[in-house]
C-alpha cells in the first residue's frame, strides 16, 4: 500500500466512522476524488481495503455502500481475534523465531518508534504507523505457520475494529489517539522480546492484551452512538 493510498484509508475510515455518509449509501469515486482531492486509482484502493476490513461492501453493478454492525458484533470480533492472535504468537514464540524473521519484526520496531517520536502526529503519520501496524501483525501470523488459524483471522478482519487495523482511533485527531499508538508500540517490542525468548506463554498474553485497544477505541466510539448502542455510521437505517 502506497502513501497516497494510506492516507486516503485512514482518511475515509476516519469519515465513515464519523457519521460522514449514511449507513447503506452508495460511495462514488468521482466525488470522493473531488472531496479527498486525490485521483480515482488511490480512492478505488482505499475502497477495496475498506471492503476487506468489512467497512463497505461491493453491490451489484459495481461501486461500494457503507455497511452497518452493531457494537456486540464487533465487540464479540475483538474478542474471537484475540485468541487467535495470542494463539498465534504462542506458536511461533515456541518454534523460534527464524533470524530472519526476527529482521523484519525489527525493521517494523524501528518505523514504529521513528513514526511515534513526533511530538504530534498527523494524518501521514497515521496512515504510515497504520503500514506498519498492518506488516507488524502479518509477520506473526504468517510466521505461526497455521494456514487455517491464518484464514480464520483473515475472516474476522473483514469485521471493523476486529482488525490489526483495529488498534488505531476510530478518530485520528481525537484527544489522547498519539498516546495510544505510542502505548501500542511499547507493546510491540514488549511482544517481540516475548517472541524472541521464547515465551510463549508470555507471547499471548501480551498479543491478547495488545487488542484491548481496539476495544478501548470501540468504547469511544459508542460514546457518540446515541440510541441502540450502534457506532454513528453503522446505525440501523431507519
Amino acid at each position: 500500500m502506497d502513501t497516497q493510498t494510506a492516507r486516503l484509508l485512514v482518511e475515509l475510515r476516519d469519515l465513515i466512522m464519523k457519521g460522514a455518509f449514511s449507513a447503506g449509501e452508495r460511495l462514488v469515486e468521482a466525488a470522493l476524488s473531488e472531496r479527498l482531492q486525490a485521483s480515482r486509482t488511490p480512492v478505488r484502493s482505499a475502497l477495496l481495503m475498506l471492503e476487506q476490513e468489512g467497512l463497505v461492501q461491493r453491490v451489484q453493478g459495481g461501486g461500494y455502500v457503507v455497511r452497518k454492525y452493531t457494537a456486540r458484533e464487533i465487540s464479540q470480533a475483538i474478542a474471537v481475534h484475540a485468541n487467535l492472535e495470542g494463539m498465534a504468537a504462542r506458536l511461533l514464540a515456541e518454534q523460534g523465531v527464524p533470524r530472519s524473521l526476527s529482521d523484519e519484526l525489527q525493521a517494523c520496531l524501528d518505523d514504529g518508534d521513528r513514526i511515534t517520536a513526533a511530538p504530534k502526529m498527523e494524518l501521514e503519520a497515521v496512515a504510515a504507523y497504520l503500514n506498519m501496524n498492518t506488516r507488524f501483525h502479518q509477520l506473526i501470523v504468517d510466521g505461526c505457520g497455521n494456514d487455517v488459524l491464518r484464514q480464520c483471522l483473515a475472516s474476522i478482519d473483514r469485521i471493523p475494529f476486529a482488525s490489526a487495523g483495529g488498534m488505531l482511533p476510530f478518530q485520528s485527531k481525537q484527544m489522547h489517539s498519539d498516546d495510544l499508538m505510542r502505548f501500542a508500540q511499547r507493546q510491540h517490542h514488549m511482544l517481540v522480546d516475548a517472541l524472541r525468548r521464547g515465551q510463549g506463554a508470555r507471547a499471548a498474553a501480551l498479543a491478547e492484551e495488545h487488542r484491548q485497544i481496539a476495544l478501548q477505541n470501540l468504547q469511544n466510539a459508542t460514546e457518540h452512538s446515541g440510541e441502540d448502542n450502534l457506532i454513528p455510521i453503522l446505525r440501523l437505517a431507519s
